[in-house]
């Protein structure tokens, strides 16, 4: 590991929220969410202030506690770093959150609009822009320049989709400031841009350009941003370089696809509360089980794989009773109409499949919607096969973090449009999100598959993650700043 640093890392979800217990006494839970997760090893390394969004009331308590200034917390090995909460008008994160940046910014860059029909780009998403999403981001930057006064030094992390505008807001009052953008979430090409008024789309680029990095998970994502940045923004490319100048500045645009910490999964596979949950699923598992996990997202394409699986069904017959699907989802953004309308057509499918297919107490699909991380660890330790056809994901952990920990030479399916794809798919069952014939011969091709070539597969995929964990794509970025030449203290 290299040199300690002095880092400002900032994104709307923070590695810790504050609740009431029964007695009245202030806790603090571990936030949620991959990003975190990934990020939180940051904390052990190097000497860390973290921006965040506070979520809840008791957050909001702590921040007026505090003057809106940082507070020292603790992560889970007892790293200490300081914690900084932004109380946003809570009408303005409405606007910022479940309107632009969910599901607008979302739904736009894994290509989910149908556009013969949606968006409409009207007044109402213009003032959530204006009022929103801006206001949010200016906020942000207000709490990051105030953190740069007392620690000039810092070089300044941005992390994903919320947070676009904040590094020009930021660069406009630090002109010599260190900063870096992590967007964890696919890039589309330019065309697909045109679904935003042009200064909005203007505005992300402008933002995103005022960094001194801009990063990516895949090859795929970077090159779309340059020549975004090149159709969109009017920037100079250099393709060859991977460099865009843009207002007078030179910034880098880099890939380096985001890890999982393993030993943190080889402690949780033999915890008490993963054990008990696999003693559970031991007892009812079929003989041969296909996984999902996901949240409830549309860019999981969760309805298609159910129609896989039937398809799967359909033309193997033999095998009924013997294999079932296991649908561990976790409830995602529900205040938001388009997710609860995906829930609720989710639910459809899997009783359609189920009431066709069922039969003497035996249902193919078990469908479990419920947050529950350790009956997720449990089930990666016993899939026969896990099913991932996201219609387009940034990365998706979930296809490094179960083989790590499978006991049973399970067999990856992993979409192409997944960012995972580019490191793994060698060793996985290709297919495409939209080809829902090729996903059922993929569940077939991955079922009958020989034990050596499984054990392969598996094994490489295993090795991969180990070598390439969430360390490594943290020193990556802070390689790529000092590549720009600036001194970190």
């Amino acid at each position: 590991m290299a040199r300690r640093r002095k880092l400002i890392v900032v994104s709307n979800r923070g590695p810790v929220t504050f609740a009431r217990d029964r007695g009245g006494e202030r806790i603090a839970r571990r936030g949620g969410g991959g990003l975190v997760t990934a990020l939180r090893s940051l904390v052990s390394h190097h000497d860390v202030t973290w921006i965040a969004s506070a979520m809840t009331d008791e957050d909001r308590a702590v921040v007026a506690e505090a003057g809106g200034a940082s507070i020292d917390e603790h992560v889970r090995d007892g790293s200490a770093f300081r914690l900084r909460l932004v109380a946003h008008d809570e009408t303005a994160y409405d606007w910022f959150y479940n309107v632009v940046s969910n599901p607008m910014l979302w739904f736009l860059q894994h290509y989910l609009w149908e556009l013969a029909y949606t968006p409409s780009v009207d007044v109402a998403f213009q003032h959530a822009w204006d009022e929103g999403y801006t206001r949010v981001n200016e906020g942000f930057a207000e709490a990051v320049l105030e953190e740069l006064e007392l620690e000039p030094g810092a070089a300044v992390f941005f992390h994903d989709y919320q947070l676009y505008l904040a590094p020009r807001f930021v660069r406009e009052r630090a002109p010599d400031a260190l900063l870096a953008h992590f967007v964890h979430i696919p890039w589309p090409q330019a065309d697909y841009w045109h679904v935003l008024p042009e200064t909005i789309r203007l505005a992300v680029h402008d933002g995103l350009l005022a960094n001194d990095v801009v990063g990516f998970h895949t090859h795929r994502w970077r090159l779309n941003f340059l020549r975004t940045s090149s159709d969109l923004a009017g920037a100079s490319c250099d393709f060859g370089e991977s460099t865009a100048a843009y207002r007078g500045r030179r910034s880098l645009v880099s890939m380096h696809p985001i890890s999982v910490e393993p030993a943190e999964f080889d402690e949780l596979a033999n915890s008490e509360d993963v054990l008990a949950a696999e003693r559970a699923l031991v007892t009812r598992r079929p003989e041969k089980l296909v996984l999902r996990v996901d949240r409830t997202d549309p860019s999981k394409n969760i309805v298609r794989g159910f129609r896989a699986f039937e398809l799967y069904l359909d033309a193997h017959p033999e095998m009924a009773r013997r294999v079932g699907m296991l649908a561990l989802l976790d409830p995602s953004r529900q205040d938001i109409p388009e997710y609860a309308e995906y829930l609720g057509a989710v639910q459809r499918e899997a009783r359609r499949v189920n009431d066709r297919f069922q039969q003497g107490g035996w249902a193919p699909i078990e469908l479990v919607i419920e947050d529950d991380f350790a009956a997720s660890v449990a089930a990666y330790k016993q899939f026969d096969v896990l099913f991932v056809n996201a219609i387009f994901d940034g990365m998706n952990l979930i296809a490094k973090e179960a083989p790590l920990v499978n006991e049973r030479d399970g067999v990856l399916i992993l979409s192409e449009n997944a960012g995972a794809h580019d490191e793994l798919g060698e060793w996985a069952v290709s297919v495409s999100p939209f080809d829902v014939a090729g996903q059922a011969e993929a569940i077939d091709r991955a079922l009958t598959m020989p034990e050596a070539e499984r054990r392969r597969r598996l094994e490489a995929i295993s090795r991969q993650v180990r070598e390439h964990d969430v360390a490594a794509w943290i020193e990556a970025q802070l390689a790529d700043l000092d590549r720009c030449g600036a001194a970190v203290t």
